[in-house]
């Protein structure tokens, strides 16, 4: 079992958490995707991760109706638009994001990629919103360590509690500087497409290692995130059955054996990287 990624405050959450993108896009696919986010409440995995910008809040709607009755289970992470991310622009639009997830608060705050606005309106707002209990930690998405500095640099930047950036075994930079600071800070990571949008599901390169374990090649690929310090995972699952296919990977361990095998096939930086986003 991957052990729990803690926070700079203490919070600690499952290092397997629940992503959303896509989802709430296609209403046959509806009440398998709310029955997936649930299964994955009862199995420990907390975290719930949408933005605005998901179905134009229709996850976020989605995720609402999922998380009824069950609020104080989860640790709910949503994402504002850069045009939103004005001083005055991130009150409205978190007001909007409450609204459609039914709650009076986020327990992460997300600025989803670099915008025009200067970040230290955006740490304003996000400081303003966390004074008023809306949110309770705010933090960024898709920022290099240059960027990534910028921030904590800025004024209340140094409350920044995580980075959400595009990280598995096909795009592995982030290891090189930017994982290794953020962990020094316990600054959690969180990795989104951890599958590579399915790419490493079927890889050529996993099936040796996933029949080792009597697994499939994305639960070794989700293995070997959870295996990471201070990595937060947010693979999507649309129906139940995919959820429980992911949960099992918080059951397998790599030995170094397999850890070689996905070096070779799957090389570490040897130099810096430019970062990878979809």
């Amino acid at each position: 079992m991957a052990a729990p990624v803690r926070f700079a405050d203490g919070a600690e959450v499952c290092a397997l958490g629940q992503g959303t993108w896509e989802m709430a896009e296609n209403r046959a696919r509806r009440g398998d995707e709310i029955r997936s986010l649930r299964e994955g409440l009862d199995r420990g995995l907390t975290l719930i991760d949408t933005a605005e910008m998901y179905g134009e809040g229709a996850a976020e709607t989605l995720v609402g109706e999922a998380i009824e009755g069950r609020r104080d289970e989860v640790f709910l992470v949503s994402k504002v638009y850069p045009h939103n991310a004005s001083r005055a622009g991130v009150q409205a639009a978190c007001a909007r994001s409450l609204k459609r997830l039914k709650t009076d608060r986020l327990d992460l705050y997300l600025l989803h990629w670099q915008g025009q606005h200067p970040i230290s309106e955006t740490i304003a707002g996000f400081e303003r919103l966390k004074a008023e209990g809306k949110i309770l930690r705010w933090g960024v998405s898709n920022f290099d360590l240059e960027d990534l500095e910028e921030v904590v640099a800025a004024p209340g930047g140094a409350a920044c509690a995580s980075n959400q950036v595009l990280y598995n075994l096909n795009t592995r930079g982030v290891e090189f500087d930017l994982a290794p600071w953020m962990a020094a800070r316990t600054m959690p990571l969180m990795a989104y497409s951890p599958v590579d949008r399915g790419d490493l599901a079927d890889h050529a390169a996993l099936g040796p290692i996933a029949q080792k374990h009597g697994a499939t090649p994305a639960q070794i690929a989700l293995a070997f995130l959870l295996a990471q310090p201070n990595v937060i995972s947010i693979p999507k699952a649309s129906s139940p059955a995919h959820l429980r296919t992911n949960a099992a990977a918080l059951e397998i361990s790599l030995d170094a054996e397999d850890v070689a095998a996905l070096d070779r096939a799957f090389p570490p930086p040897k130099r810096k990287q430019r970062l990878g986003m979809y």
